[in-house]
C-alpha cells in the first residue's frame, strides 16, 4: 500500500465519550516519558485512534495542535501494522518541548512496543 491510500478518515477516529471510556476501562498502556498510549481490542478490521492533550500540560493551543498533527500523521503512515485496536495518545508534561522529529520518534517507538502487547 502507498502513501497515497493511508488517508485518516472519520472511521478512523474515536470521536464519542463512550468510545474513549471504553479504551480507559481495560486498556494495555505503553509508555514513555513524554507520551502515554493506551489501546484496547475492537471489534473492527482496522485501528481507531483518539487524541487528548489537556491544556494544564500544553498551556499554547498552537503546541497542542502541532503534536495532534504530528501523532495523526505518525498513525495515518503506521495504521497497516498496528493491530484492530482503539488507541488514545495523551500528551505528558513536557510534550510541547519537543520537536516534530522527536515526537515522531518516541510515537514510532511506542507503535512498535503497542503492537507487540496487542498481538
Amino acid at each position: 500500500m502507498n502513501s497515497a491510500n493511508r488517508r485518516f478518515v472519520r472511521e478512523s477516529r474515536l470521536l464519542t465519550p463512550h468510545q474513549f471510556s471504553f479504551v480507559f476501562a481495560q486498556a494495555i498502556p505503553a509508555v514513555s516519558s513524554t507520551i502515554t498510549i493506551l489501546a484496547r481490542h475492537n471489534e473492527l478490521e482496522f485501528p481507531r485512534l483518539g487524541i487528548t492533550v489537556a491544556k494544564k500540560k500544553v498551556k499554547l493551543a498552537a503546541q497542542r495542535n502541532r503534536f495532534k498533527r504530528c501523532v495523526r500523521e505518525s498513525f495515518r503512515l503506521h495504521a497497516h501494522e498496528l493491530p484492530n485496536v482503539d488507541i488514545i495518545v495523551l500528551a505528558k508534561q513536557g510534550v510541547h518541548k519537543l520537536d516534530n522529529a522527536s515526537i515522531h520518534q518516541q510515537i514510532e517507538q511506542l507503535w512498535k512496543r503497542l503492537s507487540k502487547r496487542c498481538r
